[in-house]
């Protein structure tokens, strides 16, 4: 039987744009697809992982998704890519990507310099501080200075509550009257909230009009483990279980 690839070339970083993996499942064998090779990705980091693990929200999911585990430059730059890969993809349009500090500022980067490798796009690239600045070029961003009418990309992890773009939303208008096109997250885990029968991102969308677009999303997730892409097929019904309690429609 032909060995399935771990999506990465002799570097050990893989070219989002370039994505011709072979990919064997229910016999067929394909390429696969960028979202499929980010699940490889991430599990090879350590980053989605299987078992019990008790949420913030105090549920108990069956999955759990840990950005603190990308932490080489190797990894950074293959996340970076895969943001790109999902703008270009829901043809965002953008001309500047915002970090919202601090987690947000290396993402953020990745993905502009991801643009401007892959795709030949040379977005510019900004962050915020958590306080003003009262010296030097003193101010609340780093980066590009925003200004009107400019097409702005949030670059996120992952979002459980919304509560980032609260904080962000003030900031980027504050700076200037700043078109937001989007935002980039890495998973979408398509939950309720503990309130309402909305998830996070669908809140977004409704209060803010920003869409948010995720790399892959749960349903990814599971399909992934049916398929074969990763492993977890003993947690397929737990993950099945929890998506019938707490999930919501796309």
């Amino acid at each position: 039987m032909k060995k399935i690839l771990t999506g990465r070339g002799r570097s050990g970083i893989i070219k989002v744009s370039e994505v011709a993996k072979t990919c064997i499942g229910k016999d067929v064998i394909r390429k696969m697809t960028y979202q499929e090779s980010f699940l490889r990705f991430m599990v090879d980091c350590g980053v989605l992982t299987f078992g019990e693990f008790t949420l913030k929200s105090g549920r108990k999911a069956p999955y759990f998704i840990n950005a603190g585990n990308y932490h080489t430059g190797a990894q950074l730059l293959e996340l970076g890519r895969y943001y790109a890969a999902c703008m270009e993809a829901h043809h965002v349009p953008v001309e500047t990507v915002f970090g919202p500090a601090y987690k947000g500022i290396p993402l953020a980067a990745a993905a502009a310099m991801a643009m401007a490798d892959q795709y030949h796009k040379d977005v510019n690239f900004c962050y915020d501080r958590k306080e003003v600045k009262d010296h030097g070029e003193g101010g609340m961003f780093v980066g590009k200075k925003l200004t009107d009418g400019e097409k702005v990309v949030i670059i996120e992890d992952v979002m459980t509550s919304g509560k980032a773009m609260a904080e962000v939303y003030p900031k980027l208008k504050g700076a200037a009257d700043v078109d937001i096109t989007g935002m980039i997250i890495t998973v979408d885990r398509m939950e309720r909230a503990l309130e309402g029968t909305q998830s996070a991102v669908q809140a977004v969308y409704e209060k803010y009009g920003v869409p948010v677009y995720a790399i892959v999303t749960m349903e990814d997730i599971i399909q992934g483990i049916r398929d074969g892409i990763i492993p977890g097929k003993e947690h397929l019904d737990a993950m099945l279980a929890y998506r019938e309690q707490y999930g919501v429609s796309k």
